[in-house]
């Protein structure tokens, strides 16, 4: 719990209003999706650093590894026109500062100038300082408009494994973290081509970039720690497989697949997800371009100003020292953080 919260809370009132709160968000945010995972060679294939990918024994989980030498990584065996992609992840434990570990879908093999991607990035940390990701997209090439948000994580991703989703369809992009949506972009028509609409594959990757991944790249991979172990399983791709060159012919035939898509509970966000996204973004994200009016004097046409959080980012986009507007106790330890972003999700 907030430390602001504590030093006004002590009514009987206030911890019996915390505890239906509880109980209520754990049964919302534990609501696990009606999902169908695969193993990895159902639906994956190596990318790169074949010596760096592991595959278990019984095929339902890989590692990817990161050492001086490679890093490596993996793709869908198909390409997708929208669908739901999701996987549970443990990311490297230690030292990791400068690794970036990428979960995303993409068409840049195929469509190299106007390609569109839809990023998890996983930014390393320094050990004992919370893990910090951005999410991102890119549409018909806009690589010059960057959609960033920047977030830090309430638990500690390389004790247990979380899992992550992406959402795409022709109408909303969102963005989970076991079952908890932290971002949507709602398509409109100002978007024009910057929304992603051309079939997409799935990645995973493990790479060094100590240029800029830690604190501006101030801070460098460093290699006694390695091998640097990122860990997937329980893999979804579920969407409508697509030839990219055959696009137009084929549209048809995901017509029904996407609309079963569409109708599944990830596709819509609940008021109590909502609630739960509202909360995240309020105590995690600490960067939005949204508000980033050096970037943008004009914020891009998909972003939903939200008067409170206008307030905390200011012209920068960015919070003071990074994190959160509140200030945190220091005797809270991680199981306290995940306790307490339990006790929010319905607020």
């Amino acid at each position: 719990m907030d430390a602001c919260l504590c030093s006004n809370g002590g009514s009987n009132l206030f911890l019996l209003r915390m505890l239906m709160i509880f109980c209520f968000c754990n049964f919302v945010a534990n609501a696990s999706f009606n999902v169908t995972t695969i193993r990895f060679n159902e639906g994956l294939s190596p990318l790169f650093g074949d010596s760096n990918l592991v595959r278990s024994p019984d095929g339902k989980s890989v590692r990817l590894l990161l050492d001086r030498f490679t890093g490596s990584g993996f793709i869908s065996s198909k390409m997708y026109n929208h669908g739901f992609f999701s996987a549970r992840i443990k990311l490297p434990s230690d030292y990791t500062a400068g690794i970036v570990v990428a979960f995303y879908t993409s068409n840049g093999d195929v469509f190299e100038k106007n390609h569109d991607e839809l990023d998890f990035e996983f930014l390393g940390n320094i050990d004992g300082k919370p893990w910090r990701f951005q999410t991102n997209l890119y549409g018909n090439g806009s690589t010059n408009r960057g959609r960033e948000e920047r977030y830090r994580l309430w638990f500690d991703p390389s004790k247990e494994f979380h899992r992550y989703s992406i959402h795409w369809s022709a109408h909303n992009i969102i963005f989970y973290i076991d079952e908890v949506p932290i971002r949507e972009v709602v398509r409109n028509e100002a978007m024009g081509g910057d929304y992603p609409s051309k079939p997409m594959s799935l990645y995973a990757t493990i790479w060094d970039a100590s240029n800029w991944a830690t604190s501006g790249g101030k801070y460098k991979v460093n290699y006694k720690y390695a091998p640097f172990v990122s860990e997937f399983k329980d893999f979804v791709l579920d969407g409508c497989a697509s030839d990219p060159i055959q696009e137009v012919l084929e549209a048809s035939n995901c017509t029904k697949l996407n609309a079963r898509l569409n109708a599944q509970d990830f596709a819509t966000i609940t008021a109590g997800r909502r609630a739960a996204m509202r909360n995240f973004r309020e105590h995690y994200m600490y960067y939005s371009y949204c508000y980033d009016l050096l970037r943008y004097p004009t914020p891009p046409p998909e972003c939903v100003i939200i008067s409170t959080e206008q307030q905390r980012f200011k012209n920068t986009g960015r919070l003071k020292f990074g994190g959160s507007h509140r200030r945190r106790s220091k005797r809270r330890n991680k199981k306290n953080l995940s306790d307490f972003v339990n006790n929010e999700s319905i607020m």
